[in-house]
């Protein structure tokens, strides 16, 4: 028989604090785990004016550059992205005992689909969470509220580690598992840290609400702990008096209709009542309490929020988002000015958009693809400061480790991907790094090699299999390269060679995880795709001088030049790699093949790209209608100013389609003559 939740929690905890331990201990290690950049974005979307002023701004923002801190989206697994901050590198200290304030809002409602819209121009697609979304999630729920628990219970000590020591964390929570994250919290934060329990009310009980025979739920649980209650910061917050308060109490006027109370100050020597006047223009309002009924739900749908139009601005489209307000007030009564707010499970950007209007520093990480989407192009639409686009370095590493276990070889991954590809692999002699295979079919023989998780493939990979291809035991008739990341210009790098006996094709992201379900290679086998790569092109870069200023001692700038950047094709991966059902798979290939710019979601140009972060200095997305009125599709060339360089430029486009996919095209451009 199973054992009940309360019998089971006592070995969560310990399991949970042991996984903890593992993480905390490896920090130390050669291989501890790390954050890649893989963008620097300085918010300047594209618009129709380019005017003196986003000129200047941008000028202003890349001299700029190089500040002590910078804030983070992080693209990844929670887990590993506080790993990687409690770990540090050469270029970022340690974060431990850092962070001032923490939200989190996890999912925690096991029946929910999480399921992402995609409007392309005449057709609406449904896409499911990506496979390795999926295998989060339904680990995360897999044996109901105990998954769940051992998911968070880890999670959370690294969240202690990071706080300082006058820090809080704030956990939004649900009916289903609210009471049992409290006993947890109490356990790894320690009883006498609870702060409080906040109850956020935020509807009423009508219209679709009140179907059913249940009574209908409006709140949800905010927990508030901190690293250390006696030393906490903490701000009051008032709020303002409503309309029934204020004529109850404020009931005068004084001669300039100033509304005033009486307040009763005790009696002086001689017994008289000592009485004064609390101006209503002076008060600071109602103490804020634990129960907020004043800030309400956000809808995904703009249809269905006809009831508020005022917060419109705020919407998404995405599903869980919280409302500005409820952020502004946790964020003002439990972060000092300047201080730093961490949310590990991103979704919309509230927390990091708020953080950010309210002049904190801010890092937001995400699982989903789709919400970092979301959260960069609301940073670019609220003019934010520069931040950095990272995600995890290795990630497929830290898988491997959890399936084959923590002395796990690349050799071991590598056989697996090329039994599971249905090639043998090589002889030894042939094979020392146990990464090639062959498949003979039809009197062809193919080369089979299977690129690293640790690395990057691109130009340098490539060229090694042609290579091998035509020396290797002979000689072959085609070479197929297998790869878990790549190198943004990969399809540049393809196109250059031109080799049609050369294939480049993609190991399943989420292989690792599917190997794990499923118990092993035999039952996977004749299961796993292997996809072909998406790519971008784009039209020769134009590059014209203004005319120069006059020379300026204090700046010694040498004038300005413009860049002008065109799409001209984007060829998206096979459309058997994304999550969708026949239906919409036919829908996608008939956009794909009438009009393949329209996948574009958002694209960016680095005028001086160094081949190690991408510094996107102009971007466009769908969504921003400052140069068209056209949501759905991007701008299809940029035009934009910037300081004027001698010598060649490195010019780098970089695109991210409606599934999250990325590719990029590096053009080198000639200065122009004088």
């Amino acid at each position: 028989m199973a054992k009940s939740l309360l019998e089971a929690l006592p070995n969560i905890v310990k399991e949970g604090r042991a996984q903890a331990e593992r993480i905390l201990e490896s920090l130390e290690g050669r291989h501890r785990v790390s954050l890649q950049t893989r963008e620097w974005v300085l918010p300047s979307k594209d618009t129709s004016a380019a005017d003196w002023i986003a000129q200047a701004d941008r000028r202003a923002r890349l001299d700029g550059e190089g500040s002590d801190w910078t804030n983070r989206l992080i693209y990844g697994d929670n887990l590993l992205a506080m790993a990687a901050l409690l770990a540090g590198n050469e270029h970022t200290p340690s974060l431990r005992g850092q962070v001032d304030l923490i939200y989190i809002d996890p999912p925690f409602d096991s029946k929910a689909d999480y399921r992402t819209k995609v409007t392309l121009p005449g057709v609406e697609l449904e896409q499911r969470p990506t496979v390795i979304e999926q295998f989060a999630y339904s680990d995360t729920w897999s044996e109901g509220t105990a998954s769940y628990l051992a998911m968070i219970t880890p999670r959370l000590i690294l969240m202690r580690e990071l706080l300082r020591d006058t820090g809080s964390i704030y956990v939004h929570l649900g009916i289903q598992v609210n009471h049992y994250v409290k006993v947890l919290m109490d356990e790894i934060f320690g009883k006498d840290n609870f702060v409080q329990e906040v109850i956020w009310s935020y509807g009423s009980p009508s219209g679709g609400r009140a179907a059913g025979p249940k009574m209908v739920k409006i709140h949800e649980y905010i927990l508030h702990y901190a690293q250390n209650y006696h030393s906490r910061f903490t701000k009051k917050i008032y709020l303002p008096y409503d309309k029934k308060y204020i004529d109850d109490w404020f009931k005068y006027n004084d001669d300039v209709g100033r509304p005033y109370r009486i307040r009763l100050r005790g009696k002086d020597d001689d017994g008289e009542t000592i009485v004064d006047r609390q101006y209503l223009d002076e008060s600071k309002g109602m103490p804020a309490s634990t129960v907020w009924t004043d800030i309400k739900q956000i809808y995904a749908d703009p249809r269905a929020y006809k009831a508020n139009q005022s917060q419109h601005s705020e919407i998404t489209g995405y599903d869980t988002q919280k409302p500005e307000r409820l952020l502004d007030r946790i964020v003002e009564h439990s972060c000092p000015d300047g201080g730093l707010v961490a949310d590990f499970n991103g979704g919309s950007g509230t927390t990091a958009a708020v953080a950010e209007r309210l002049g904190r520093r801010w890092i937001t990480s995400d699982l989903g693809k789709p919400a970092c989407m979301i959260m960069r192009k609301r940073l670019i639409d609220q003019g934010a400061k520069p931040f950095l686009y990272q995600a995890i370095g290795d990630y497929q590493v830290e898988a491997a480790k959890t399936v084959l276990g923590r002395n796990f070889r690349v050799g071991d991954l590598s056989g697996i991907v090329l039994s599971l590809y249905g090639a043998l692999p090589l002889q030894p002699e042939d094979n020392p790094l146990r990464n090639l295979g062959a498949v003979v079919y039809g009197g062809k023989k193919t080369l089979v090699l299977v690129d690293s998780p640790n690395k990057l493939t691109g130009d340098a990979t490539l060229r090694k299999a042609i290579a091998q291809r035509d020396h290797l035991l002979g000689g072959w008739d085609r070479v197929v390269v297998l790869g878990w990341n790549f190198d943004p210009s990969i399809g540049q790098s393809l196109a250059a060679l031109d080799d049609k006996r050369l294939e480049v094709l993609v190991i399943p992201p989420d292989l690792l995880d599917r190997l794990r379900k499923k118990g092993g290679i035999e039952k996977l086998r004749g299961q796993v795709r292997f996809s072909s790569l998406q790519y971008l092109t784009v039209k020769p870069v134009g590059r014209e001088r203004l005319p120069s200023p006059q020379p300026s001692p204090a700046d010694g700038r040498r004038g300005d030049e413009v860049l002008v950047v065109s799409l001209d094709n984007y060829v998206l991966l096979s459309p058997e790699a994304i999550n969708l059902d026949e239906d919409n798979r036919i829908k996608l290939l008939k956009v794909m093949n009438a009009e393949p710019l329209a996948l574009i979601e958002y694209w960016a140009v680095d005028p001086d790209y160094d081949g190690v972060v991408f510094r996107s200095v102009w971007q466009d997305y769908r969504g921003n209608t400052a140069n068209d009125d056209d949501a759905l599709r991007v701008v299809t060339e940029a035009r934009f100013t910037v300081p004027r360089t001698e010598g060649d430029r490195r010019v780098c486009v970089r695109a991210v389609d409606v599934f999250g996919f990325e590719a990029e095209v590096v053009q080198v451009v000639a200065e122009p003559r004088a």
